[in-house]
């Protein structure tokens, strides 16, 4: 990966003809990006970057044959881990859901709490029924989940491909001579996609180890606490962790919920551990992210509204990845009003290696 520490910023002058290819590698991005989300292949760029990403963390040494065989036994090992939980999840899951909505009803008329409903029973059944269906219906989608199974095979050969030093330009390619507009816009290309991955690594990789932790301190509360179906609820909370803000609401329903089934005294010791686990994530961000990713929380929640909407739950993991990337970009462009400063601290920190 090409060290970028020394770019300066960027000034588009339309009258210098040798910004060009600069221009068309960025329409080039922004198609990319768009054509990502249109032709619903989140999961292709997503499983792309992760792919790249633990080929980056295992290359010790420079050493890519011995990054390649940790990357092809990560890979199995995800994969026998998947079918593991697979298969766990779908017989605990309906435990979860038989177990967890009435209790937590229940509660809620013994302590005659004011719902926006006043048919508890039915409220019962009809949480249930729409619950079981969804997991029912799953098999209506194995059309779908071929198709995305064959993305993700695709992306991670690409991944690989990428990372062994396969670019745009190929020895003897007729096109590739010196100095032409397809070599000067593959270079600037190049440098898109790089400063776009390593906009992933940065947030990623913090989000990965932040979600790490959260469910290590999580794994002990459950275990202590006698929590059920522990497997299953660790792995959806590492899960969810992947996503910022709206993960960790997610997370903490689970939880909360499945203690009620326990008694509404473990639910309540479960919400106070995860505000305090959460309190601590905020200390964690800050040491961990640090200066490096400082989005407005309202600008995330767009972000992560919008990546829903386009790309589903590929789209929210993608969209902080995309606004920090968007930032980086900006703060290396100057407009011809503005004369060129140095770059900004973003900038600096999307542009250290992996």
């Amino acid at each position: 990966m090409a060290d970028l520490k020394s770019s300066h910023v960027l000034s588009l002058n339309r009258n210098n003809p040798v910004n060009m290819p600069l221009r068309i590698s960025y329409v080039i991005m922004a198609l990319v990006l768009v054509m990502a989300g249109w032709l619903q292949m989140a999961t292709l760029l997503l499983t792309s970057l992760f792919g790249f990403f633990a080929l980056n963390l295992f290359n010790f040494h420079q050493r890519k044959c011995i990054a390649m065989s940790l990357y092809v036994l990560v890979i199995a090992l995800i994969g026998l881990g998947l079918f593991y939980f697979s298969r766990q999840a779908y017989v605990v899951l309906p435990k979860i859901i038989d177990t967890t909505i009435p209790a937590v009803v229940e509660y809620a008329e013994k302590q005659n709490v004011e719902l926006p409903f006043t048919d508890y029973a039915s409220l019962k059944s009809l949480a249930l029924t729409e619950a079981k269906d969804k997991i029912a219906n799953v098999g209506r989608y194995t059309r779908q989940v071929g198709v995305q199974l064959a993305l993700v095979i695709i992306a991670l050969v690409v991944a690989a491909s990428i990372f062994t030093g396969t670019g745009f330009l190929i020895e003897g390619d007729p096109h590739g001579k010196a100095g032409n507009l397809y070599v000067q816009v593959t270079r600037e290309l190049s440098r898109r996609f790089q400063l776009f991955y390593q906009s992933f690594a940065v947030v990623m990789g913090a989000q990965i180890v932040i979600s790490l932790i959260n469910t290590a301190a999580t794994s002990v509360f459950l275990n202590v606490a006698g929590f059920p179906w522990v497997t299953v609820i660790l792995v959806l909370t590492f899960l969810f962790g992947l996503l910022p803000i709206i993960g960790n609401l997610c997370s903490n329903t689970l939880i909360v919920g499945v203690g009620f089934t326990i008694s509404p005294k473990t639910a309540l010791v479960a919400l106070i551990f995860l505000i305090v686990i959460h309190k601590m994530e905020y200390f964690l961000n800050s040491t961990i992210i640090g200066q490096r990713i400082k989005n407005p929380m309202w600008l995330t929640l767009i972000g992560l509204v919008v990546g829903e909407r386009l790309m589903g739950i590929p789209g929210m993991i993608l969209a902080p990845v995309v606004l920090h990337y968007i930032k980086v970009e900006c703060a290396n462009f100057a407009g011809q009003s503005e004369p060129a400063s140095k770059p900004s601290a973003d900038a600096d920190a999307a542009a250290r290696p992996a």
